[in-house]
């Protein structure tokens, strides 16, 4: 029994070396190829090799891609922040009361709406309608137009979490509550909305992540200078006849670390928010 107890034990370090070997070839080489080039000269960088950067000049590249014109950088940083926390807001607030309304109530406007959500999923966004709808409203190249986008295109995903997750919520604490006279709103933001926090955590990190990313949305639909976004600052980098290598890499490593960051510290909740309700939902 003893060397069976042994050999388990082996064959358990085994797998988790191997699965660290492999995280580190799959995710950690890329990171090092970016960082490395980052810190090298303009002649260095264009050779998209691992070597180490001679000179070492990645003070200089950061510098200068933080005062690229007019410090552009900052400012994209500035108005992604605003679009990710202002969408993460509106996203999470609509798609908690509507997934509890979709899992506790059944009939035929609940069908058609759970099938606008798995549409929305399936179905991609059309550029020149969107366009046309924005303009009609008034928000066409703006930062408010750009989270309403942002909204609209996570809502899917992100209420098909919370829908699944409330179905692992007893009705009897519904049930009880009413009884209470505990009002609809109260009952759900004082005792609904707080068990919602796991599958909360996953919506904020994975659609924070996806909207801070987003580079296509933004290039339709936020074309002005002044409300560029992080994303789109790599365009001062490269173009058609000459690139700076080492500026663009050493900008999205800026661009990485928030979300890399979230990702570290938040690993653990985005799995139990992803899973739970998985059985019931």
């Amino acid at each position: 029994m003893k060397l069976k107890a042994g050999k388990r034990k082996v064959l358990q370090f085994t797998k988790e070396a191997v699965a660290v070997f492999l995280s580190l070839v799959l995710f950690g080489i890329p990171y090092y190829y970016v960082i490395v080039n980052s810190a090298k000269n303009k002649a260095g960088a264009a050779q998209m090799n691992l070597n180490f950067p001679s000179p070492f000049v990645a003070q200089d590249n950061y510098a200068t891609i933080i005062s690229e014109q007019n410090n552009m950088v900052i400012r994209g940083f500035f108005n992604s922040t605003i679009i990710t926390i202002a969408s993460i807001a509106i996203l999470i607030l609509a798609c908690a009361m509507a997934g509890y309304v979709l899992q506790r109530r059944s009939g035929k406007a609940t069908s058609f709406f759970n099938f606008l959500a798995l549409a929305g999923l399936m179905i991609p966004p059309a550029i020149v309608p969107t366009i046309w709808v924005l303009k009609g409203i008034g928000v066409y190249r703006s930062l408010l137009g750009m989270v309403v986008v942002e909204v609209a295109l996570s809502i899917p995903f992100s209420l098909m979490l919370y829908r699944s997750f409330v179905a692992t919520i007893p009705r009897e604490i519904d049930e009880a509550a009413f009884v209470d006279g505990c009002g609809r709103l109260r009952f759900f933001f004082q005792m609904v909305f707080p068990l919602l926090k796991p599958v909360t955590a996953t919506v904020i990190v994975l659609s924070a992540v996806n909207i801070y990313n987003d580079f296509v949305n933004p290039l339709y639909f936020l074309p002005r200078a002044e409300n560029v976004t992080i994303q789109m600052t790599m365009y001062n980098f490269f173009g058609r006849y000459a690139s700076s290598w080492n500026l663009l890499f050493a900008n999205v490593v800026l661009i990485s670390l928030p979300p890399l960051l979230l990702f570290i510290f938040f690993n653990k909740r985005i799995v139990s928010g992803m899973v739970a309700g998985a059985v019931k939902g």
